[in-house]
Formats: structure tokens, C-alpha cells, sequence
């Protein structure tokens, strides 16, 4: 179980690129623009995880994620003339797709940078958004280098999807309204990729349940951020592989990690094989698409490792964009398993 202190009580919030009053004001801007997502409870789960499972369902969220937050936060505080610039993204799909529709309903022209073996419902939905897709290979090519070539001949302003402070202060309204609708929390338990929901989420928890224990759930084969945490610094690692395509990230963002280290109780990380048969868990007992990336946090509390029996434990779904033909096929793997 994750160490029970509080880290907040040696931060220094001031410090921060981000602080709650960004995540507040990403709130007034999301109003009436993103959906408030359900918080949805299950008996089952409960007896399960052996706590009080509270689910916020960014599944449901406008773009299928909790990404349409930070993407419509950073380009509505764009200046005039970055606007009439464009912007440009890079993802292996949520951003890229939320990008987009903030783009199309802010009038401002997209260009997304996304690896070619991105999951095809994802770059389905993100030419239908009406972003500009250009492809690169993940394994040999590097995505921020591609972006920065583009913005430099383009004049555009590049969001990445998870280091950037508009990004985390948009993502961090998610865990606002978690709190708001479930009231305080025991643990709190964070899909990690990049570190944006993760930095953002603690922001939050550490204005509305200061007693809350923050944890970050990673993919087994990528656990760039549990290393980065118990380390004290970013480490890079090689491009991981696992089914939660949305969490393959190689390393931290800068601004995320300073939130992260000073905020967040423990890093964790869970198998291919655990987010398999919570997929199918929630399919089967609580009637919702999730996809991989989505199910970090639920397979974390299902392993009951990380919480104590009976405790309130909040847990962010952060999306639902899985290709039909892949999630059929992992529900498949999954027929006969148990959680």
C-alpha cells in the first residue's frame, strides 16, 4: 500500500507552473463547453476492490476523453494572432482528437502529428474533427522534432498533450468535479502518461481533500513515472509496449513532474493482462466502453494493493476510444477471466 503521508504539507504551491486558481479558471472556460461527466458507482465493483468505488466517466466526455479539457483550455488562451496561426498537436489519438474539435468549435486550424500504428478509430475521428493528420513512425522517427519543424515553417503554436500549462490546469476540472460530486476521498487513483491528468488531478485533491493519497497508475512495460518518481528526476525510457496505447509515453513533462513529485503519494503500475479484464468487467456489470488507457485506475483498485477495506477511493476513467474490431478481440482474451 502507498505511503499514507501527505506530501502536500511540504510543497510550495507558489512554486508551481500550474496552480488550482488555473484549474478554477479552466473551469469557467469549460463551462457549458465540456460535458460534466457522470460519477458512477457499482455494488460489485465495491465488493470487488473491498472500498467505495466512485467513477468518473471521461469516457463520456466530448471526444471520448478526459483530453478534450486540456486541449479546449489551451487554445481558448490563445492570443488573436496565434489563433489565426493554427496550432499544431502531436498524439497517438486522444489529444489529437480533442485538439481538433477544440479547434473546429474555436475557429482555429489543426495539424496533428500521430504514429502510424495509432488505433484507426482515433485517426477516424480526428479527420472527422477536422484536423490534418501527418504520419510518423513512433519506433524510428521523434514527434516533437517533427512539431517543431512544422511550427518553425508554419508559424503555428504547438500544444503538446500533456506538458503545457493550460493543458494541465484543463485536465485538473476533471478531479474538481469528482470531488465536487463525491465529496472527499480517501485515494484517488490516476491514469499516467505524460503526467498531465496525474499533475492536474493532485492540484485539485490538494485544494478540495487534502487528506487524499494521489496515486499514478502506469502500464507494467512503461513505467517511465514510477522511475521518474522514486528517482527524483525525469527519466527517459525506449517507446513502450502495451495495449494502453494512450499511457506509451517515454518520459514526464517537465512542468507535470515538479506537481507530480511535490503532490502525488506513490507511482503504480499494473499488466496488459489486469486491464484486459477490467475492460470486460466494465462491459459486462457496468454497461461502458472503456479502453485500456482508461482502465489503469480501476485495475489498480481491483488489486486492492492500494487501498485499505472500506476506504473512498475515487478513480478517473480517462477515455473510452478503443477500435471496434480491437475491443472485441481483447473482450475475447478476456471471456473466463476473472478481476
Amino acid at each position: 500500500m502507498a505511503d499514507s503521508s501527505n506530501p502536500s504539507a511540504a510543497s510550495t504551491p507558489e512554486s508551481f507552473p500550474v496552480t488550482f486558481a488555473d484549474v478554477e479558471a479552466a473551469a469557467a472556460r469549460l463551462e457549458g463547453v465540456a460535458h460534466r461527466t457522470p460519477v458512477m458507482t457499482s455494488r460489485t465493483a465495491d465488493a470487488r476492490a473491498e472500498g467505495r468505488l466512485f467513477f468518473k466517466c471521461e469516457n463520456l466526455q466530448r471526444g471520448g476523453a478526459f483530453k478534450f479539457r486540456g486541449a479546449y483550455n489551451a487554445v481558448a488562451a490563445l492570443s488573436e494572432g496565434q489563433r489565426r496561426q493554427g496550432v499544431i498537436a502531436y498524439s497517438s489519438g486522444n489529444h489529437a482528437q480533442a485538439v481538433a474539435l477544440a479547434g473546429r468549435l474555436q475557429g482555429v486550424a489543426t495539424t496533428i502529428v500521430m504514429p502510424k500504428d495509432a488505433p484507426g478509430a482515433k485517426v477516424s475521428a480526428t479527420r472527422e474533427y477536422g484536423g490534418e493528420i501527418i504520419f510518423y513512425d513512433r519506433y524510428t522517427e521523434n514527434r516533437e522534432e517533427i512539431c517543431a519543424a512544422l511550427a518553425a515553417e508554419r508559424g503555428a503554436t504547438v500544444i503538446p498533450p500533456y506538458d503545457h500549462p493550460q493543458v494541465i490546469a484543463g485536465q485538473g476540472t476533471a478531479a474538481r468535479e469528482l470531488f465536487g460530486a463525491a465529496g472527499e476521498l480517501d485515494v484517488l487513483l490516476v491514469s499516467l502518461g505524460g503526467g498531465g491528468l496525474l499533475a492536474g488531478s493532485a492540484l485539485a485533491a490538494q485544494a478540495l481533500s487534502p487528506r487524499c493519497r494521489v496515486i499514478g497508475v502506469e502500464p507494467e512495460a512503461g513505467n517511465d513515472g514510477q522511475q521518474s518518481f522514486r528517482a527524483g528526476h525525469v527519466i527517459r525510457i525506449p517507446v513502450p509496449r502495451s495495449i494502453a496505447d494512450g499511457a506509451l509515453t517515454t518520459h514526464l513533462g517537465e512542468n507535470n513532474f515538479s506537481i507530480i513529485q511535490a503532490l502525488v503519494h506513490e507511482v503504480v503500475t499494473v499488466t496488459d493482462g489486469m486491464l484486459v479484464e477490467t475492460m470486460r468487467f466494465f462491459a459486462e456489470r457496468m454497461k461502458i466502453v472503456v479502453e485500456p488507457t482508461g482502465c489503469l485506475g480501476a485495475a489498480a483498485a481491483f488489486s486492492k494493493q492500494h487501498h485499505r477495506p472500506g476506504e473512498r477511493v475515487g478513480i478517473l476513467i480517462s477515455g473510452g476510444n478503443v477500435d471496434p474490431t480491437t475491443y472485441a478481440d481483447l473482450l475475447r482474451r478476456a471471456t473466463g477471466a476473472q478481476v
